[in-house]
């Protein structure tokens, strides 16, 4: 079996029963495992066994329900000229319609029809001009509901079909038999006008609505945006412009200062400062130089320099960003699955609802009873379209994505999005997440005393960096490179030797020079009592000390010279992305493979009053669990490699992004701009998308359980208020693009 899973457009859809019928129509095709149908993307995401299904077979059940399910793959480009096609054609039928339909008001409403001329009083003038609108403004409505009556399906296309096409023939009838009429005691008097501005209002809703959802994937459109179109790569001596689609990997590739990075790869030569902030969120040009990893689509600031480019086409990193956010995107959260149950009823209960309004009104209806009758049925088939219920959630989900994609905040999924603003606990794992992960020094402190000779802290440091420059210990790095930093010049070393658990010795010049911990200064019979009070100090403070020792070329007692203190360094943004959850009244817990006293002198600096600390990597998954079972909703947050495990056990994983690809496999969320800010900001950010889909389901239901029994005409025997088709299909229009509004209102939210 070879599982697949791939997204499809799919045409036609318009209301949470459109989704309800082409979901279940691609899940009873043999062979699909799972589908999710996407209102606001008009897309489908389908998992399924490519052994015993193809595309064909699904666009094949989709066609059946009255949808077309798109198996073309087109470029971004081509889409948006299709959708722009689209548009420009929706708005020539809503400019057809509601100019066709207004004429026919004015000669036909009473009040209106005084001021019009006599000619437009003429019903054959009213048909002529109200066909065009029926049959092609309309004819989206009539394609999507014939074959779905074929399949005793029904959808908002097939209510519509309905209320407008008995107002349509009713008053044809009329126009082509009025005597029939009149002899029923009823007054000839077709209702062409509510036919076309029915139909008019609608596609006017679905224009508006079309251009605001256009406006809710402009992450997507942004992140595409950023590719660069070209790279100048370096072949056979020669610098070459070619398209971003035939560079490969290996290829050299030069890029020059103001120019955008075209792909992925490791800087060759050459350095610069590069503003990753269209990836990353962070506004900071990042410096670069030789062995540096450099991301397609970001800015090259200042310099010139050449990379081999490491990954190409779909396996960027930016690629893979576009993917997850349309994945995220196009995925359901749990609280839409109450809009899915209620649509899947909705439609054969509103039409149930039509005929008994139709009928209690024909029966019990003061006269003329049959066009009561007729009118409140169209009323309530048109008021009671669900579109607003099924772009409640997509919309605010695709919003909410986006805003994070912008700001460097990967969301999986939305039932991710949904989860994180339920958050009450947040682990850090301390190494790496916390702390940069890389050891740097804190603390230089010279001895003084006269055997020593010496001068300054830059004397201890050259000293310390000399005999270290041999060394292979991650600590010895560091201290090379703060030397480095620092303008340390070092010196040369003979007779080095790196002793196992103790340090390193060996000739700086005419000096023999002890460097590592006090087994190396015991070994060596040198006297270190007068600092223990320090050095207890700063190993309290969570940090490594290393004591340097000197003995003159001719003296035989060696001499303690100085300290030199490291430390795995606190990230900038960790205190303050601990003090924003904390502000919050989410739980904050450290978790570390180190020793207690290490863990609680980082943990203190942070503000963090639980911690675990010696937990091996294995072991922090069941920690998690263990969070879990006093009743919290835990999030983890780690490097997304060896923290793979507990990431996948927590409520919510969130990586610091490292742009791997197993970084953002085994999170929920991914943090690209490497932030722990951010953690705040995602949870935030989490529960204003909730609370807006909440409030757009709200007002959804609302709408239909206020205006169906309005429409119905409930409110005629106390008040005498009848609802018009007219004005239900605008009311049906505004609710749609309210709700849409509402979810673009989302992208005020600052993170």
């Amino acid at each position: 079996m070879t599982e697949v899973k791939k997204s499809f457009p799919i045409k036609g859809m318009h209301c949470a029963s459109c989704v309800r019928v082409t979901e279940r129509a691609l899940k009873k095709t043999p062979g699909v495992k799972d589908a999710v149908v996407n209102l606001a993307t008009a897309k489908a995401s389908v998992t399924y066994d490519s052994d015993t299904c193809t595309p064909q077979h699904l666009a094949q059940s989709i066609a059946k329900t009255g949808y077309a399910l798109e198996l073309e793959e087109k470029t971004e480009e081509v889409i948006q000229l299709e959708k722009k096609k689209e548009l420009q054609t929706l708005r020539n039928k809503v400019i057809v319609s509601l100019g066709l339909g207004a004429i026919i008001l004015w000669g036909s409403f009473p009040g209106l029809i005084n001021t019009s001329p006599a000619f437009l009083h003429s019903f054959w003038l009213q048909l002529l001009l109200a066909t065009p609108v029926q049959f092609w403004a309309g004819s989206e409505f009539y394609r999507a509901t014939i074959p779905a009556l074929k399949h005793r399906t029904a959808n908002m296309d097939t209510l519509v079909a309905l209320g407008t096409t008995v107002a349509y023939i009713y008053s044809a009838f009329v126009t082509f038999f009025p005597s029939v009429i009149t002899n029923l005691g009823i007054e000839a008097m077709p209702y062409f006008d509510v036919a076309a501005i029915v139909i008019g209002l609608i596609l006017l809703g679905r224009y508006f609505e079309a251009k605001a959802k256009g406006q809710t994937s402009e992450a997507i459109k942004k992140l595409i945006g950023l590719q660069a179109k070209t790279a100048r790569v370096v072949r056979n001596g020669k610098e070459t412009d070619i398209l971003i689609d035939q560079v490969v990997i290996g290829d050299v590739i030069r890029v020059r200062p103001g120019e955008k990075i075209p792909i992925d790869g490791e800087i060759l030569e050459g350095e610069s400062s590069i503003d990753e902030s269209m990836i990353t969120g962070e506004s900071i040009p990042v410096d670069k130089a030789k062995g540096d990893i450099v991301i397609g689509a970001t800015m090259n600031k200042t310099g010139t320099f050449t990379y081999k480019a490491t990954k190409v086409g779909s396996d960027t990193m930016l690629a893979q960003i576009i993917k997850l956010v349309e994945e995220a995107q196009g995925s359901k959260a749990p609280i839409q699955r109450l809009a899915d149950v209620v649509s899947s009823y909705f439609v054969p209960i509103v039409i149930m609802i039509a005929f008994l309004t139709f009928g209690v009104w024909y029966i019990f209806g003061q006269q003329p009873a049959f066009l009561f009758a007729m009118l409140n049925t169209i009323a309530v088939l048109i008021i009671a379209c669900p579109c607003a219920m099924g772009l409640a959630t997509p919309t605010a989900i695709m919003v909410g994505t986006g805003i994070g994609a912008e700001h460097g905040i990967l969301i999986k999924d939305a039932e991710s999005l949904e989860i994180a603003g339920k958050v009450k606990t947040v682990v850090f794992d301390k190494t790496g997440t916390l702390t940069k992960g890389k050891p740097e020094v804190t603390d230089v402190i010279r001895i003084m005393n006269h055997e020593s000779r010496i001068k300054d802290d830059k004397d201890i440091l050259r000293l310390a960096g000399s005999i270290e420059k041999g060394s292979e210990h991650s600590l010895a790095e560091a201290i090379v490179k703060y030397a480095d930093e620092q303008e340390v010049k070092l010196d040369s070393v003979t007779k080095f030797q790196a002793i196992a658990g103790h340090g390193v010795e060996g000739m700086v010049g005419n000096k023999k020079v002890f460097f590592g911990n006090r087994r190396l200064m015991d070994r060596g019979n040198i006297n270190y009592g007068s600092m223990v009070q320090t050095i207890e100090l700063l190993e309290r403070e969570g940090k490594t000390v290393m004591m340097l020792a000197l003995r003159q070329a001719q003296g035989k007692q060696s001499q303690l010279a100085g300290l030199v203190a490291v430390a795995d360094t606190i990230k900038d943004s960790a205190r303050e992305g601990v003090a924003a959850l904390q502000k919050k009244g989410i739980e904050v817990v450290m978790i570390t493979g180190d020793n207690q006293r290490t863990a609680n002198a980082i943990a203190k600096k942070l503000g963090i009053d639980r911690v675990l600390a010696e937990v091996l990597p294995e072991q922090k998954e069941a920690e998690v669990r263990k969070l879990q079972a006093e009743g919290k909703k835990v999030a983890m947050v780690g490097d997304g490699i060896n923290d793979a495990p507990a990431l996948a056990a927590a409520d919510i994983g969130i990586a610091m992004g490292t742009g791997t690809d197993v970084a953002i496999e085994a999170a929920d969320i991914t943090l690209i701009n490497k932030d722990l800010r951010s953690v705040s900001s995602a949870i935030e950010l989490s529960k204003k998308t909730m609370r807006t889909i909440k409030l757009n389901l709200f007002w959804a239901f609302c709408y239909n359980i206020i205006l169906i029994p309005v429409a119905m005409g409930v409110l005629y025997p106390f008040f005498g208020i009848l609802l018009s088709p007219i004005f239900a299909s605008a009311a049906m229009a505004m609710s749609s693009i309210s709700v849409v509004s509402n979810s673009l209102l989302l992208k005020r939210y600052k993170i």
